[in-house]
């Protein structure tokens, strides 16, 4: 768990933010390991060694944990995104950003990567639902943004922008989902550039003629 402790850190830096960090990192734990649905405040609290009274002064429920947790991860996974994506000189060096990120953010916080999967139902289903969705719309806005100042984009434009994302991102996602639920073994920092690669050649068979 040191990996999601460094990724707790980053985002909740300071010594005024220790023992939250421990209520969420230990509350992460808890949830992997018990499930959200079976994981309660009290299991959370036992294993923090903290209060009931603090848990709920910093979240104000269980499914605010859940939420923090979620959204941290995703705000984790965005800013490394973003990083590999400034670096970006064509297309297809966005297409390896993309790919990249993803695959050395997976690798680096297996912790996280799999509570993402896990959560995803509850805040679905609870009152962050609307955030996920502005989150999710602003970062494809963002995405096809970027790709769409280059030239070789137009060659794409038929291709819906949410298919886009899938067409580039779903063998790897796909791939890196096996690996964390332990149906294949080789860490998918192994494939990266053949997913890069995959991911690349899937669209070429999409362009449009001229």
């Amino acid at each position: 768990m040191v990996s999601a402790q460094n990724l707790l850190e980053r985002l909740y830096p300071g010594r005024r933010a220790a023992l939250k960090r421990q209520i969420l990192l230990d509350a992460l734990d808890c949830f992997l390991e018990q499930g959200i649905e079976t994981t309660s405040i009290e299991m959370i609290r036992a294993k923090s060694e903290s209060s009931v009274g603090a848990i709920y002064h910093h979240f104000k429920n269980k499914e605010g944990i859940v939420a923090a947790l979620f959204f941290s991860a995703l705000d984790d996974q965005t800013a490394l995104r973003d990083e590999y994506l400034k670096q970006s000189k064509t297309l297809k060096d966005v297409v390896e950003a993309l790919i990249y990120s993803y695959v050395d953010w997976v690798s680096e916080q297996p912790e996280f990567a799999k509570f993402l999967i896990t959560a995803r139902f509850n805040i679905i289903e609870g009152e962050e639902q609307q955030q996920l969705t502005q989150k999710n719309k602003s970062r494809n806005q963002k995405i096809v943004s970027l790709i769409s100042n280059f030239e070789e984009f137009k060659a794409f434009s038929l291709i819906p922008h949410e298919l886009l994302l899938s067409l580039v991102i779903g063998s790897t996602e796909s791939y890196c989902r096996a690996w964390l639920s332990q149906r294949v073994k080789a860490d998918p920092k192994d494939y990266r550039e053949i997913l890069a690669k995959a991911a690349w050649n899937s669209l070429q068979d999409l362009r449009l003629e001229h």
